[in-house]
């Protein structure tokens, strides 16, 4: 019986994954990785002997059953597995939901945390997530939840109502409801907004703009996932401390 090891890849520059990560990685049998996973990674699991893409978007065919009896499956079979995830296995990645597959099937296992892109996309774009003279709360939110879930947006209301900063994270398809949603919160129409697309990836663009017209810079500009959207009076920073050259 071998042990699977979840690992955080992190936002988008292969560059920024962990040394721990790594070093697993290169002692990996099999790697089993996310769609948005940036594949120059992979060349560093030298010896793996399967690389299975696992990726999870509308049209595809993997199913989170599925992948939670892969890893059983494979960890019956090599001593070393590496669920390779975007971002943070236990922050909107499932890590947990594998966790407790893995643990009923008496599988060893271990989390490896990765660099967020909630984190890392408004550090690109130039926006500290708090800051003394703006923000002293953060909240990250998922911009969906589950198919099942009627309200998946109501719960937004209270979020913006409490905190300073408010980060979304797959929320482009849904970016009308939830600018409703804090508007509805009370929030004024000038409260700034960012969208980060391609965080940390030489593609990566921002856009900036307010509740009142950031759907509509988003529909102009054609932003497309995965992108990060910031919420708050921090976001008016980000033009004076970028550092990333456009």
């Amino acid at each position: 019986m071998g042990k699977v090891y979840l690992v955080g890849a992190g936002p988008g520059d292969p560059e920024l994954i962990t040394l721990k990560g790594l070093k697993i990685l290169q002692r990996a049998d099999v790697v089993i990785y996310d769609r948005l996973v940036d594949e120059k990674i992979l060349k560093y699991a030298v010896n793996a002997r399967e690389l299975i893409c696992v990726g999870k978007e509308k049209g595809e065919s993997w199913k989170q059953e599925e992948i939670n009896k892969l890893l059983v499956e494979k960890a019956r079979i090599y001593d070393v597995v590496v669920r390779l995830k975007n971002g943070d296995p236990m922050l909107f990645a499932r890590g947990g939901e594998e966790c407790e597959v893995l643990r009923n099937a008496g599988i060893l296992y271990e989390i490896i945390p990765g660099i967020s892109s909630a984190l890392a996309a408004p550090i690109y774009a130039g926006i500290p997530v708090t800051h003394r003279d703006y923000s002293s709360s953060v909240a990250i939110v998922t911009g969906h939840r589950r198919e099942e879930v009627k309200d998946d947006t109501g719960y937004l209301r209270r979020i913006f109502s409490s905190v300073d900063t408010v980060i979304v994270l797959m929320g482009v398809s849904n970016l009308e409801k939830i600018v409703d949603e804090a508007i509805l919160s009370g929030l004024p129409t000038s409260t700034p907004i960012a969208i980060i697309e391609d965080a940390t990836l030489p593609s990566q663009r921002v856009f900036t703009g307010t509740l009142g017209n950031i759907v509509e810079i988003a529909g102009e500009n054609n932003v497309k996932p995965p992108a990060v959207i910031v919420f708050g009076k921090v976001v008016q920073l980000g033009e004076k401390l970028r550092w990333v050259e456009k």
